[in-house]
C-alpha cells in the first residue's frame, strides 16, 4: 500500500496509515541490518584470508572467493 504524504503531522494520519509507515520503516531496518551483517561477514572473510595467506595456510572456498576478481 502506498500512502500519499499530505501532512507532516503524525496525528493527521489514520491508524492504518500510521501502521503502513511503521511497517515500511521496520522493513527498511531489517534490510539495512541484513546488508550490514553481510558486509561484516565479507570483511571478516577478507581478514581471515589475508592472515592465512601470510601464514601459508590453505583458504576455504569462501575466503578464496573474496580475493578472486
Amino acid at each position: 500500500m502506498t500512502i500519499k504524504v499530505t501532512s507532516t503531522q503524525w496525528e493527521d494520519y489514520s491508524e492504518t496509515e500510521k501502521q503502513v509507515f511503521i511497517d515500511d520503516a521496520n522493513q527498511s531496518k531489517i534490510k539495512d541490518d541484513e546488508r550490514l551483517t553481510q558486509e561484516e561477514n565479507n570483511k571478516a572473510l577478507k581478514v581471515s584470508a589475508k592472515a592465512k595467506l601470510i601464514a601459508g595456510e590453505a583458504l576455504t572456498e569462501d575466503e578464496a572467493n573474496t580475493i578472486v576478481l
